[in-house]
């Protein structure tokens, strides 16, 4: 019974960790913000002791990234944004790209060359047709003979083709739309080497400025209009198309070759435009918006100067 009252006491004790400024989680804190601070202050003496050209080569730096600074683009956000592809266009799944690879302004691009490739191959077309028929009139005993009234050049509008008269040799009747035998030949000719280029032709005839005065009121505008198509009919019977003439107008003596001399022969002439593509579009365009307005008046005749000899 004595054994019995006499059992062991036991005793049990927590053993608590550490607490407060006991523990060690404190100073990992600390030196985290040591460090930090320690790199704050490195970078304001960095930025302290570096030049200003120095601070903008490096703020270009961070502003273009490596992979936009090699392959093109217009900014960081394009290659580094989380959204799948970055930049504007949120469909995009394969990042940034240039901006040439872009679908508008690479089909822009694709047009602006196109255009650019169709202008040089034309102006190297109407340059060979140039010196094609330039070979023909050397060729040519009867063309050779009026070489020099025979004018070729390009201009803004196309391969321009003059034939002007001579003092001697008028290529139409005096006065009249009728046309000189060796004149229809040289229009022949001419016609049958514009088919080999599918540009439009426009006709316009040319008057000196001595006045033109009938009772019916004909004058230098009617003139140079019936000149100008009975070229046209020529050009034609030479083996050009018909479907090649564009415009067909009469400038009476508002456009002289020789401003200098108004009476000079060589402002009696016809001019042949074999019209580049920019030329063509203008005058489709034109037409159109004549026939829009209802708009076709032909110019005014022009008023007969006093002194200088009247044609009849």
């Amino acid at each position: 019974m004595a054994e019995e009252g006499l059992r062991p006491i036991i005793v049990k004790r927590i053993k608590k960790g550490g607490g407060g400024h006991h523990g060690g989680a404190w100073k990992i804190a600390y030196a985290d913000f040591v460090t930090a601070m320690m790199a704050f202050f490195l970078l304001m003496w960095l930025l302290g002791s570096t030049t200003k050209g120095d601070l903008n080569g490096i703020s270009e730096f961070f502003k273009t990234p490596l992979k936009v600074a090699m392959q093109g683009g217009s900014g960081s956000g394009d290659s580094s944004s989380v959204i799948q592809g970055g930049g504007k266009d949120l469909t995009r799944r394969d990042g940034q790209v240039k901006a040439s690879d872009d679908p508008v302004v690479k089909k822009t691009f694709n047009l602006t060359a196109a255009k650019a490739a169709l202008e040089a191959e034309e102006s190297q077309r109407l340059k060979a047709l140039k010196d094609k028929i330039e070979a023909k009139i050397e060729a040519n005993p009867l063309l050779k003979k009026f070489k020099e009234q025979l004018l070729l050049d390009i201009t803004s509008e196309g391969l321009r083709i003059q034939i002007v008269d001579e003092q001697n040799r008028p290529m139409f009747a005096l006065a009249k739309a009728e046309l000189q035998s060796y004149t229809k030949e040289i229009l022949h000719e001419i016609g049958f080497v514009l088919n080999d280029v599918p540009n439009k032709i426009g006709l316009s005839g040319h008057t000196d400025s001595t006045p033109y005065l009938s009772d019916a009121g004909y004058s230098n505008w009617e003139l140079s209009a019936d000149r100008a198509n009975a070229s046209r009919r020529e050009l034609i019977a030479g083996g050009m198309s018909d479907a090649k003439v564009l415009r067909v107008v009469g400038l009476a003596s508002a456009a002289n070759l020789d401003k200098a001399d108004p009476f000079n022969p060589i402002n009696r002439r016809i001019s042949i435009i074999v019209m580049n593509k920019r030329t063509e579009e203008s005058v489709m365009r034109d037409g159109a918006k004549q026939l829009e307005v209802g708009a076709d008046e032909a110019p005014p005749p022009a008023a007969p100067p006093s002194g200088p000899p009247v044609r009849k």
